[in-house]
């Protein structure tokens, strides 16, 4: 089987996008990078649930569903929406735009990706930096957290990020939309793995967890 559905799970990307930012309309918050925004936390707790519905809803019916035995899958498991793991990062560019990673694969394989930024935030009052990869069109986070192993997927959880939000050295990741990648549910998937320097030390309660699905 081909490698980890890794722009597959892209096809919640785009509705994640228009989540990220069609619920700006309420109370004004200006973020410590001066992203000056508008937020209604309820609403913005019904979108990612609604948006977790559709993912169960392609992985219980669609032939590109990782899982194999969709009569028994009962939905993937999540922490609750969480608007505290929506938070602005600084972004800091490589001056040398062709620098490779060559990141491992869960089959064995290796992968080189882009090396893109390092992102800088705040998290559970700690200062966190993780770094952003491309692949094609694709920039994402693979990260570890102290979740990893336990209540999350120990191979690691995967965000992926707006091209078009990543822009004046600055953007905003939303750890509620961190995922598992395929392989999680199925090792016919070959799936990438975080680097070394991509695992915080702090707990991520954000996102999927992670239960065994057949």
């Amino acid at each position: 089987m081909s490698r980890n559905k890794f722009f597959l799970t892209g096809l919640f990307l785009a509705a994640l996008i228009v989540l990220y930012y069609s619920f700006f309309d309420g109370a004004n918050m200006t973020s410590a990078d001066g992203l000056d925004e508008s937020i209604k936390p309820e609403t913005y707790r019904q979108q990612i649930d609604a948006e977790r519905t559709k993912k169960d809803q392609f992985f219980r019916t669609d032939g590109e569903s990782p899982i194999k035995d969709k009569a028994a899958f009962g939905g993937l498991r999540y922490f609750a929406p969480d608007p505290a793991y929506r938070v602005p990062a600084r972004l800091e560019p490589f001056a040398d735009k062709t620098q490779k990673l060559i990141v491992h694969m869960s089959d064995g394989k290796e992968e080189v990706y882009d090396k893109f930024a390092h992102a800088v935030f705040s998290l559970n009052g700690e200062t966190c930096r993780l770094l952003i990869v491309k692949l094609e069109n694709t920039y994402s986070i693979l990260f570890r957290d102290a979740t990893s192993g336990k209540e999350t997927y120990g191979g690691g959880r995967y965000l992926e990020l707006d091209p078009k939000k990543l822009t004046d050295n600055r953007t905003i990741l939303d750890f509620n939309t961190a995922y598992n990648p395929y392989c999680a549910y199925n090792p016919g998937y070959s799936c990438p793995l975080p680097p070394g320097e991509n695992k915080l030390p702090l707990a991520v309660k954000a996102g999927e967890k992670y239960i065994t699905h057949e």
